[in-house]
């Protein structure tokens, strides 16, 4: 074995924390391949024998390109209108060990949502500390701050999120009996029904190429939200539905001949509806589906 070909075997040992880090950071699946790839190219053109501890290390490189890229895409922000952060989708059994490793720690689309709303090194530090347990006195330097002024950028992002239902209930079963509920109340155009399964202050976010008539892309509160299921349950009419895990938590998937079509993610909090994210977007879904 030569030594790049060891030192690439050492980085593989690494790559799957690395790439969960990155989709972490970035919300985007592409993006966070590609930051790690650039921590690939920085450790094989750089001094390996230097590095003490390789995963602490390729964490904190993982980092740094992860929060160049935050603040180059909050330059451009305008190119990003209403564009959902990637939903990692696998089968209803689970069946994508690899795509499951992203999602270990229960990191949901709504969760992903807030972290985008954030100040890139906020996020950074948020990520890096409560995801990662990587101490302040590393992260600090990623950040150019001192320990305690990192600290508070992760305290004001944790503060932000705990204002947010970003944690779903843990029972994907019972997860699924409300969501199935929500799509029979929709489909029956049972009004009363659609309030039953929603949080009073469920919020709904689309993201489509276009719109049913009288569809919004954001919708607060559970009779607005209602109303919008009513208008969105044609998208699914002539479709076949398929029951997914989005994320890790249930969710459905559209299939027309049998290409993906619209994606519902949910957010069921205390046996009730707090979020939905639509995509209907095929071109998008073709490459996000298993």
């Amino acid at each position: 074995m030569t030594e790049n070909e060891w030192l690439a075997e050492r980085f593989e040992s690494h790559r799957a924390h690395l790439r969960a880090v990155a989709y972490r950071m970035l919300g985007s699946l592409t993006e966070a391949d590609d930051a790690v790839q650039e921590a690939w190219l920085k450790l094989s053109r750089g001094d390996a024998d230097e590095v003490r501890n390789l995963g602490g290390w390729l964490t904190t490189v993982v980092g740094r390109v992860c929060l160049d890229m935050l603040r180059s895409r909050s330059a451009r922000r305008e190119d990003y209108p209403e564009r959902l952060p990637d939903p990692v989708i696998v089968p209803e059994d689970g069946s994508h060990p690899e795509q499951q490793a992203l999602i270990a720690d229960s990191v949901g689309l709504t969760l992903l949502v807030v972290l985008d709303t954030l100040d890139p090194a906020e996020r950074l530090a948020f990520v890096l500390h409560d995801m990662f347990a990587l101490p302040f006195d590393e992260i600090a330097p990623i950040v150019d701050r001192t320990p305690a002024a990192a600290r508070q950028l992760a305290s004001r992002a944790r503060r932000r999120i705990q204002g947010s239902p970003t944690v779903p209930d843990g029972d994907v079963t019972r997860q699924r009996e409300v969501v199935d509920a929500f799509f029979a109340a929709a489909r029956d155009g049972n009004f009363a029904a659609l309030i039953n399964v929603l949080d009073p202050d469920v919020v709904l976010r689309v993201e489509a190429t276009a719109l049913p008539a009288g569809a919004s892309r954001l919708a607060h509160g559970a009779e607005a939200v209602a109303g919008q299921a009513l208008t969105f349950r044609e998208s699914g009419q002539g479709g076949q539905p398929v029951p997914v895990l989005v994320n890790g938590v249930a969710g459905r998937l559209i299939l027309r001949d049998g290409r993906p079509q619209t994606l519902f993610a949910f957010t069921v909090v205390n046996d009730l509806i707090a979020a939905i994210d639509i995509i209907s977007d095929p071109e998008r879904l073709a490459e996000l589906a298993y």
